[in-house]
């Protein structure tokens, strides 16, 4: 999932400086699973920010709520449209994709991001989310026992680790597992140790980010004749 943290209420009140009316827009997916941007939290964020706007004097600014089903498609921002023509502005509690698809959406009005998006991961217990996966664009966990050195090692290296783990942690953070000691140990446990033995291929970066914007096309799902959206 996309996991991502709320910012702090006097920063979303700040960005809404010059606003009267503003409306807090909620998604239900990724940042509903990570506690961060569902109906529940746009509820929290609301009231949390009616009250600080009274205290610095700014009561009269209207705070109205909403969720949306993703903030990521057009289809369901279509429920948001007639609403939208009555705010001044907009604070997106989706992830950045969410807020961008809706500056998009409604060039005219202005859009804010109520949360600070982080990064593709998992729940690794209760209120504990971490990070798996760096969207790099050339997936290698079939090379590494599943386990990706690139996103989890401190170091990204290929080729083995750097020497300084102590005790399955890693030197930069005594609280960071070891990427290549949970490769290792994985490896062990399936039989394959021997994979490991050969050297790694630099990585290709050329599908990262560096080159701009990605996009993913799939012409056998594009509306007949119509060829992928520009």
């Amino acid at each position: 999932m996309i996991v991502a943290d709320r910012k702090k209420i006097p920063e979303i009140r700040d960005m809404i400086q010059g606003h009267d009316r503003v409306l807090l827009v909620g998604c239900g997916t990724c940042v509903t699973v990570c506690l961060a941007g569902g109906e529940r939290e746009v509820g929290i964020i609301g009231a949390a920010l009616r009250m600080s706007l009274k205290l610095v004097g700014r009561g009269h600014v209207v705070v109205d709520q909403c969720t949306i089903e993703r903030q990521c498609e057009d289809a369901f921002i279509d429920i948001l449209a007639q609403r939208v023509s009555q705010y001044d502005a907009i604070c997106s509690l989706g992830c950045g994709a969410g807020v961008q698809t809706l500056a998009e959406r409604f060039p005219q009005k202005p859009v804010y991001p109520g949360l600070n998006t982080q990064f593709i991961g998992i729940l690794e217990s209760q209120g504990v989310w971490t990070e798996k996966c760096l969207g790099c664009g050339h997936c290698r966990l079939g090379e590494f026992a599943g386990v990706c050195p690139i996103t989890r090692c401190a170091k990204r290296l290929l080729n083995g680790p750097c020497g300084g783990s102590r005790e399955g942690k890693c030197e930069v953070n005594a609280d960071t597992e070891c990427a290549w000691q949970r490769i290792y140990d994985r490896a062990k446990a399936l039989g394959t140790l021997d994979r490991l033995d050969a050297i790694a291929a630099p990585h290709d970066w050329s599908t990262g980010i560096e080159g701009g914007p990605r996009k993913v096309v799939r012409e056998d799902q594009c509306i007949a004749g119509l060829g992928p959206k520009s």
